[in-house]
């Protein structure tokens, strides 16, 4: 009897882990870029070893490569690693200008940098600048490990956005007038402008969301 019932309950968390785990979707399907379209900014996108690797190019504005699909309430899970001079991020809830295919990305952004530095904060990309607070931007932490595969999770629901790096909660923000500027959108992985001509890189994989 009791080896039954250790049965069962081993069974129902394989079932249970099963279920959840399946409630997540990957957007990145590891081959190809099907599913997204590059808006601003002449950086190169292209998929490299299962990653999408993003390079920067001379005298070009930020580029995102955008999701097709819109997402409103979601938990987001992904990995990135960056070139330690460059700065990027990933939109959430995002849109372009007048909702033209050609017009300017803006929407909350999910910093990604080299530490020390503010990666994990929120940043309002060309709506407004920073979203997360002063006290918390101006300081650094060190959570990004540099120059290495780093895991991201996002939880968007309603107002609140909450970030953790490598398992490490990083922001938790209520921010009402941005959500109700932005409720919804598409996510963006950025490569940001520079001001040199030099190449370099940020990568992500395993990029999964589930609807909340």
């Amino acid at each position: 009897m009791k080896n039954t019932m250790i049965s069962a309950a081993l069974l129902f968390g394989l079932l249970y882990t099963s279920a959840f785990a399946g409630d997540f979707t990957s957007i990145f399907d590891g081959k190809t870029l099907e599913g997204w379209t590059q808006r601003n900014g002449t950086a190169t996108y292209e998929v490299v070893d299962g990653t999408i690797k993003g390079v920067t190019t001379k005298g070009s504005p930020n580029s995102f490569l955008c999701s097709n699909k819109e997402y409103g309430d979601f938990e987001l899970h992904f990995e990135v690693k960056v070139h330690n001079r460059l700065n990027s991020g990933v939109q959430i809830r995002s849109r372009t200008k007048e909702g033209k295919p050609d017009g300017r990305v803006n929407g909350p952004q999910v910093e990604i940098e080299a530490g020390p530095g503010q990666a994990g904060l929120i940043y309002g990309e060309a709506c407004g600048g920073w979203m997360s607070p002063p006290a918390k931007h101006k300081a650094k932490h060190d959570h990004f490990k540099n120059e290495e595969w780093n895991t991201y999770k996002v939880i968007a629901k309603g107002a609140r956005i909450q970030t953790w790096i490598n398992g490490v909660a990083i922001e938790d923000l209520t921010d009402e007038a941005k959500f109700k500027s932005h409720p919804k959108g598409f996510i963006g992985l950025q490569v940001h402008s520079i001001r040199g001509d030099e190449k370099w890189p940020v990568q992500w994989r395993n990029i999964k969301i589930k609807e909340l």
